[in-house]
């Protein structure tokens, strides 16, 4: 007998919506909390007596982890429940954010941090597969553009919610404030989340996810360990090494196992392959932003932490407002042409960047600020639902954390290269090795900056070409589903 679909049942249909709420929530939480340490990073260092190399850790370990585990909890979500894993999830990030709260000790943070990340990720890679189920096809794209906003909103809002409580609060509340809305978040999601439909005992292809985590945590150790003492060490070479070794692995073992935990073969679906790679190219040009943006405002041009804060907002609000409204055309016109609009304008948008300098009006980088906002909301959600609806419905939570991945991966790569091209240009500019803002010569680093934007619009131009070349395909018919 068939299963009865999430979206027949008149009750769940009720309450779709909230339990859209309930989902965004944590969505929101867990990537704001991604990007809303590194502002407190110096209090935490001064407050802990801690070196501020070490305090790091407290970001790194968060990434690391979420992107070791993703695919791993995407794969328990088709098999074992997408709802029960997310209910877990979220249970796990409001007790790790409650332990983070506490100043302890280093060792004891990074022990709370390490529960938030496993929250989060079982959160990240089950949202868009549930949303998927929950909401008929013909609103699917408002709502994964709602999820869409949220991811936006938490990862780039971070710096600026970060500031505000700082400046009235200890740092121990930036982690605190998830507490409440996650517990009210939980009361939602219990009374309103239904039982799931799909639920197997298929094995787990334990030896995929293990070769997986070993390929993320050594890949970024010696990424970010690298980024402190250098890449030539022999422990970061010998990280590398590991992480090499173990993505031969993986995918060796992928291609072998009747039930790998990545489904390689969703990669011949080029709907799939293509939105995820322009979602990825997309998340490492935005952090170019996220890490160059809060140098230029606070350090070249003198503005105050907390209104450079409320001006690097512009971004995340655009894209909250546009995102959701681009969902809602996404699912009457289809997504392909959106997409490819809200590329062209976060291309746009680097130009911009690329071209600001020490006298550029600030309402004029404001209005850079606002576009790739524009644009960001305009392609993500359409491109989300691309990436969902091009899956059988036994993929959707591998689909989802893969999705999720690209993100995260994103965030973490467009960080790393950011701050090597910044640095390796002002080095070039100074005529001396460079590894933070140079007070006096304001110059170097805006000639820095014109090299890192460069190469953001070479990214954002790659995904646009990409995104360009399937929809000009399908029009003209030569593109296979």
């Amino acid at each position: 007998m068939a299963r009865k679909n999430f979206t027949d049942d008149p009750q769940i249909q009720q309450h779709r919506w909230w339990i859209l709420v309930a989902v965004c929530l944590f969505i929101f939480m867990s990537t704001l909390d991604g990007s809303i340490v590194n502002i407190a990073l110096p209090v935490m260092s001064k407050d802990m007596a801690i070196p501020m190399n070490q305090a790091e850790w407290v970001v790194s370990i968060y990434l690391i982890i979420i992107c070791a585990l993703l695919l791993l909890f995407g794969k328990l979500g088709d098999t074992r429940g997408k709802i029960r894993i997310f209910k877990l999830g979220s249970i796990l990030f409001t007790v790790g954010s409650l332990l983070c709260g506490f100043s302890v000790s280093l060792p004891f943070l990074l022990g709370g941090r390490a529960v938030q990340a496993v929250g989060a990720a079982m959160t990240m890679a089950t949202s868009n597969g549930i949303i998927t189920e929950v909401f008929p096809f013909s609103e699917r794209g408002r709502a994964l553009g709602m999820i869409g906003s949220f991811v936006a909103l938490g990862s780039i809002a971070g710096p600026g919610i970060g500031g505000i409580i700082l400046a009235h609060l200890s740092w121990g509340y930036i982690f605190w404030i998830n507490v409440p809305v996650g517990i009210v978040a939980l009361l939602l999601g219990q009374r309103i989340l239904p039982r799931d439909l799909i639920v197997t005992k298929e094995a787990i292809d334990i030896p995929g996810a293990s070769s997986f985590a070993v390929l993320m945590v050594s890949l970024f150790a010696g990424v970010f360990i690298g980024q402190e003492v250098g890449f030539g060490r022999p422990m970061i070479l010998g990280l590398f090494v590991i992480a090499e070794f173990a993505l031969i692995f993986f995918i060796r073992v992928e291609l072998r196992v009747a039930d790998p935990i990545l489904a390689l073969h969703l990669f011949q679906n080029r709907e799939f392959s293509i939105s995820i790679l322009c979602a990825f190219l997309i998340f490492v040009a935005n952090f170019f932003f996220n890490v160059i943006a809060p140098f230029y405002l606070e350090n070249a041009r003198g503005m105050a932490a907390n209104y450079a804060g409320y001006a690097l907002m512009t971004f995340p609000i655009v894209q909250v407002v546009v995102a959701p409204i681009a969902g809602a055309v996404s699912d009457k016109i289809g997504p392909e042409r959106l997409t490819f609009v809200g590329l062209i304008l976060i291309s746009i948008s680097q130009v911009g960047y690329m071209l600001a300098n020490l006298v550029t009006p600030l309402w004029v980088f404001m209005f850079f600020i606002g576009l790739v906002g524009l644009g960001n909301g305009i392609f993500m959600s359409p491109n989300n639902s691309i990436v969902m609806s091009s899956v059988p419905v036994q993929n959707l939570g591998v689909a989802g954390s893969i999705n999720a991945l690209a993100r995260e991966l994103g965030m973490v790569i467009g960080i790393s290269i950011a701050t090597t091209v910044l640095f390796s240009a002002m080095g070039h500019y100074a005529g001396h090795h460079v590894t933070a803002y140079l007070p006096s010569h304001p110059e170097i680093f805006i000639a820095g900056m014109r090299v890192a934007f460069m190469v953001s619009l070479a990214i954002c131009l790659v995904a646009t070409v990409v995104t360009g070349w399937r929809m000009f395909s399908h029009r003209s018919g030569k593109l296979a589903d």
